[in-house]
C-alpha cells in the first residue's frame, strides 16, 4: 500500500464514525480490503478513504443498500456492472418524475373539467353507461380500465351493476386524460396511487405534490454529488491497478 498510512481510527475520524463501523465497512466489502502490520493491526491509505467518502456521498442520494452494492461490485473488479446500479438507480428517479408530472398534469385536467360528475352525489351514483357518455368514451373503454387495476367502481348488490361514486369518476376522468396523452397504463397506476394516498383538498394535494418535487430535486442533487465521488474513487482504483487493496506487512489476526 503506498502514501499515507491510516490507522483504523484515522480513518473513522474522517467521516465521524466509530472504528467498529469502518470495521464493518470493510467487512462487508464498501471499503477494500485493508493492509495489517506484523501484530494485526489493519493499516489503511489514501484509496480508502476516497472509498469512504464516495461510499459516504453515495448514500446520500442513492440510500444505503444501493450504494453498499455499487462500491462491493467496484471492489469485486466489475466496475461496468456498478456503473449499472448507477444508471439504474438513475432511471427508478426518473419513473418518480414522471408519475409526479402526469400527477401535475392530470389535476390541471380536473381543473378545467366543468363538474359533471356531482351528480354522482344523488341517486346511488352513475353506471357505466352514464360515465362512459360523461368522458366521450365507449363503456368497454372503462371496463378494460378496471381490469388493468386502475378504477374499481362498486357493484351493487344483487344487480351486480358497477356504480361509479365521485372518486370513481375523478379516477376515470384521470386515466381518460392521461391516455389521451399517451401514458401507459404502468404509469397511470402511480398517479391514481399518489392521488388516494394524499387524498384531502386540491390545495392540500398540490401542498403535497410541490414537496415531492422538492424531495426529487434534493435527491437528485445528491445522486449526482455521490456520482462524482465515484468518479473520483474510480480514478484512484484505475490508478492503483487494484481494487481489493494490498496487505502491509502480511497477514494477521482480523479483529483488530
Amino acid at each position: 500500500m503506498t502514501g499515507r498510512r491510516l490507522r483504523t481510527v484515522d480513518l473513522a475520524r474522517v467521516a465521524g464514525l466509530s472504528t467498529q463501523q469502518i470495521r464493518n465497512y470493510e467487512e462487508a466489502g464498501v471499503l477494500p480490503a485493508a493492509g495489517r502490520t506484523e501484530s494485526g493491526y489493519r493499516v489503511f491509505g489514501e484509496a480508502h478513504r476516497e472509498a469512504l467518502l464516495a461510499y459516504r456521498a453515495l448514500v446520500r442520494g442513492y440510500g444505503p443498500v444501493t450504494a453498499a452494492r455499487i462500491m462491493r461490485t467496484v471492489h469485486a473488479g466489475d466496475v461496468p456492472a456498478a456503473l449499472a446500479l448507477v444508471d439504474e438507480a438513475h432511471a427508478g428517479l426518473h419513473e418518480e418524475r414522471t408519475a409526479l408530472r402526469a400527477t401535475g398534469e392530470a389535476m390541471e385536467e380536473l381543473a378545467r373539467q366543468v363538474p359533471e360528475a356531482d351528480a354522482t352525489r344523488a341517486a346511488g351514483g352513475l353506471r357505466i353507461g352514464d360515465v362512459a357518455r360523461l368522458l366521450g368514451v365507449r363503456a368497454s373503454a372503462l371496463r378494460v380500465w378496471e381490469t388493468a387495476g386502475l378504477i374499481a367502481p362498486p357493484r351493487e348488490r344483487g344487480t351486480r351493476y358497477r356504480v361509479y361514486g365521485p372518486a370513481d369518476v375523478r379516477d376515470a376522468r384521470i386515466v381518460h386524460s392521461l391516455r389521451r396523452g399517451h401514458y401507459l397504463f404502468a404509469q397511470i397506476r402511480p398517479v391514481l396511487a399518489e392521488l388516494r394516498r394524499e387524498g384531502g383538498s386540491e390545495a392540500e394535494l398540490r401542498s403535497a405534490l410541490a414537496a415531492r418535487a422538492q424531495t426529487l430535486t434534493a435527491r437528485t442533487r445528491a445522486m449526482l454529488a455521490g456520482a462524482g465521488r465515484l468518479h473520483a474513487y474510480l480514478d484512484v482504483v484505475s490508478a492503483a491497478g487494484t481494487t481489493t487493496g494490498s496487505t502491509a506487512d502480511g497477514p494477521g489476526p482480523s479483529a483488530r
